[in-house]
C-alpha cells in the first residue's frame, strides 16, 4: 500500500491491479484509514487518468452486489443528481416519469454535509419505509410503476466507506473520486438508462461549467461503456433550487410542484429531467415531445396521483398530500428581515445549505440524527426587489441555539445591492 501511495503522490498512473488491491483491501478492513486517507489526498492533488477512473469505478461497483432488475418490465431509467441545496427533483421527476409509462426503480442515499439526501426527505413522511426486500422492490415497480428506496448496505460497499473518509479529509471535491462514487452506485443499481443532473455553481461540487462538462462527459463514457444509455444535464446551483431547504419543507414544495403550483425554477428543471427520463425510456420520439408529455402528466394530476400511490405502497400516510400539518412543525422559527431597500444580488447556495445543516436539517457525520422539520424557507430569489423590513427568509429548528447559529449563517448568504 505504501508503494501505491508514493506512486500516486509522485503523479504516476496506477494500474488496474493496484486499484483493485486498494479497493479490496480497504473494503475488507485490511488497509487502515490513515493509508486510505493518504492515497485519497494524493488523488485529490494529482488527479486520475480516464483509465484509472474507469478501473476505480469498476472495482467499487464489484465491491458489493450488482442488482438484477431484469424481472421489471420495460426500460428502467435511473436518475442521479451530483448534490445540491434545495434539490428535491427526485420527488417530482420520478412520479412524472412513472406516470408517463417509464418504470422507475430508484435507490437514493442520505444527505451529508450541506447537501440534502432524497432518503432523508422520504423518511420525513410519517410511516414511509425506505427499506424493502429486492422482491418487494421489483414487485412494486411492476405493480404501480415506481419505487423509491434507500441504497442497500450491499451496493458499492467500498463507496460507503470511502465517502465517509472523503468527507472528513477534505477530498470530496475530486473529479475522479466523484465520478467513481456516482457511477459505481448507478451501475450496481440495475437500471437500463441513467439521467445525470450535474450541479454547477457555488452550491455544487463543480464550481465552473468547464469542470461540470468534464464530469458529465466522463460519467456518460463510463455509463455507455457498460451498456447504459446515459444523458447528462448541467444545471445551475449558484442559488438554492426552489424556496425550501430542509426535509419536510422540501417534501411540501415537491407536492406543491406536483400540484402545478411550484416555484418556476424547480418546475422548469423537473420538466427537463423528467423529459430526458421519458425519452431514454422510449416513451417519446424527441426531447420536445418528452417534455410535453411530462407537462401533460403533471398538469392533469396523474403525477400527483402516482406520488400518492407511491407513499401508500411504502407504508407512508398519503393524507400528507392534502394536510401538511401531518408532517409536523418545528418548535422555533425566526424571520430574516431586510435592513435596506434594493435588489437581491446573491443568495449563496452553499451558505444556505450550511445554515440548514446548523439548524439541524443536515448531518456532520452519517450517524447523526437530523431534525426533519428544521430548515430554511426563502421568501425572495436573486433579482427580486426588496424593501426595508421585508421578510427575506424564515428559519426553523427544534433548538434555540441552533436557530441562532442557522440564522446568522443565512444572513451571510444574502447580498442586497
Amino acid at each position: 500500500m505504501e508503494e501505491i501511495i508514493i506512486k500516486k503522490r509522485d503523479g504516476k498512473i496506477l494500474g488496474s491491479e493496484e486499484i483493485n488491491f486498494f479497493i479490496n483491501g480497504y473494503t475488507k478492513g485490511e488497509i487502515p484509514d490513515y493509508q486510505a486517507s493518504a492515497l485519497l489526498m494524493s488523488i485529490y492533488f494529482q488527479g486520475l487518468s480516464e483509465k484509472e477512473i474507469t478501473d476505480l469505478t469498476e472495482a467499487m461497483m464489484l465491491s458489493g452486489d450488482v442488482v438484477d432488475l431484469s424481472e421489471i418490465k420495460g426500460i428502467k431509467v435511473d436518475k442521479h443528481s451530483t448534490g445540491g441545496v434545495g434539490d428535491k427533483t427526485t420527488l417530482i421527476v420520478a412520479p412524472i416519469a412513472a406516470a408517463a409509462g417509464v418504470p422507475v426503480a430508484k435507490m437514493s442515499g442520505r444527505g451529508l454535509g450541506f447537501t440534502g439526501g432524497t432518503r432523508d426527505k422520504l423518511e420525513s413522511v410519517p410511516g414511509y419505509k425506505t427499506a424493502l426486500t429486492q422482491k418487494e422492490f421489483i414487485d412494486q415497480v411492476n405493480e404501480i410503476g415506481i419505487s423509491l428506496i434507500g441504497q442497500t448496505a450491499d451496493i458499492a460497499v467500498a463507496d460507503k466507506k470511502l465517502y465517509s473518509l472523503r468527507d472528513v479529509t477534505g477530498t470530496v471535491g475530486s473529479l475522479g473520486l466523484i465520478t467513481a462514487s456516482i457511477m459505481s452506485k448507478k451501475l450496481a443499481s440495475g437500471g437500463d438508462a441513467i439521467v445525470l443532473d450535474v450541479k454547477c455553481g457555488r452550491g455544487g461540487f463543480m464550481k465552473t461549467k468547464e469542470e461540470a462538462r468534464k464530469l458529465a462527459d466522463l460519467m456518460i463514457k463510463i455509463g455507455e461503456k457498460h451498456g447504459k444509455k446515459t444523458a447528462a444535464l448541467i444545471t445551475d446551483m449558484n442559488e438554492p433550487l426552489g424556496n425550501a431547504v430542509g426535509n419536510t419543507l422540501e417534501v411540501i414544495e415537491a407536492i406543491e410542484t406536483l400540484k402545478g403550483k411550484g416555484p418556476e425554477d424547480i418546475t422548469k428543471l423537473s420538466f427537463e429531467i423528467a423529459g430526458h427520463m421519458i425519452l431514454l425510456g422510449k416513451k417519446a420520439r424527441s426531447i420536445e415531445d418528452a417534455v410535453e408529455s411530462a407537462k401533460e402528466v403533471l398538469y392533469s394530476g396523474k403525477a400527483l396521483d402516482k406520488f400518492r400511490r407511491l407513499i401508500d405502497a411504502q407504508g407512508g400516510d398519503p393524507k400528507i398530500i392534502d394536510d401538511y400539518s401531518l408532517l409536523g412543525k418545528a418548535k422555533y422559527e425566526n424571520n430574516i428581515i431586510s435592513q435596506k431597500n434594493g435588489v437581491i444580488k446573491e443568495i449563496d447556495a452553499q451558505k444556505v445549505g450550511e445554515a440548514a445543516q446548523l439548524l439541524g436539517a443536515g448531518r456532520v457525520t452519517k450517524e447523526d440524527d437530523i431534525d426533519f422539520c428544521a430548515g430554511v424557507l426563502l421568501s425572495k430569489k436573486i433579482g427580486d426587489r426588496v424593501s426595508k423590513r421585508d421578510v427575506l427568509a424564515t428559519v426553523f429548528s427544534e433548538d434555540r441555539k441552533k436557530l441562532k447559529l442557522g440564522s446568522d449563517r443565512l444572513k451571510e448568504s444574502i447580498i442586497i445591492t
